[in-house]
């Protein structure tokens, strides 16, 4: 005789018991999701770190373009002139062909601003960014290399670096140039 009630029989008790989950599923479950979540939360500092790298090398960037557009804007035969900021910022030599200012390094046959040796006298100002809660100031260097035929300039070439004063060092110098002829 079959039994009518469905939680009487031996199978249907078995399959009853297997509907939910265990203790040991339900352990096993929560520890994956932890471990995921770990996981997660520790690539955060490292996208943090990231994201303030970038914002440091950006602002780097638009400080040097800032001044090298300024720069640019001169007459070749001006040998200073005084910035948006105030400061005055000199262009090199209108009288001698070669470089003024701060010495170059070639990396990979690119001429940068180098900034392992001290700065050149009035071809160096620092700035703090006013957004930067930390305060820590970027150097600014730049040089000049002038063309000159006879007593007129020809042509000059401006390399202007920017470098995060960061602590740590992990921010590596920005250099932009620049090559005006008229």
């Amino acid at each position: 005789m079959e039994p009518t009630d469905r939680g009487s029989c031996p199978e249907c008790q078995a399959r009853a018991r297997r509907r939910g989950f265990t203790l040991i599923e339900l352990a096993i479950a929560t520890a994956m999701l932890l471990f995921g979540i770990a996981a997660v939360a520790q690539l955060v500092p490292g996208a943090m770190q990231s994201n303030l790298r970038n914002r440091y090398d950006s602002t780097a960037v638009v400080l040097a373009e800032r001044l090298l557009n300024q720069m640019i804007n001169q007459p070749l035969t001006a040998t200073q002139f005084t910035d948006v900021d105030g400061r005055a910022i000199a262009l090199g030599s209108v009288t001698l062909s070669g470089l003024s200012g701060n010495p170059l390094q070639v990396v990979a046959n690119t001429s940068r601003v180098d900034f392992s040796v001290a700065a050149v006298a009035s071809y160096n100002f620092t700035f703090v960014d006013p957004n930067d809660p930390a305060g820590i100031p970027y150097e600014v260097r730049w040089s000049v290399i002038s063309t000159v035929s006879g007593t007129n300039a020809v042509s000059k070439r401006f390399l202007v670096g920017v470098w995060k004063r960061d602590p740590r060092g992990v921010t590596p110098p920005v250099t932009v140039e620049a090559w005006v002829q008229r």
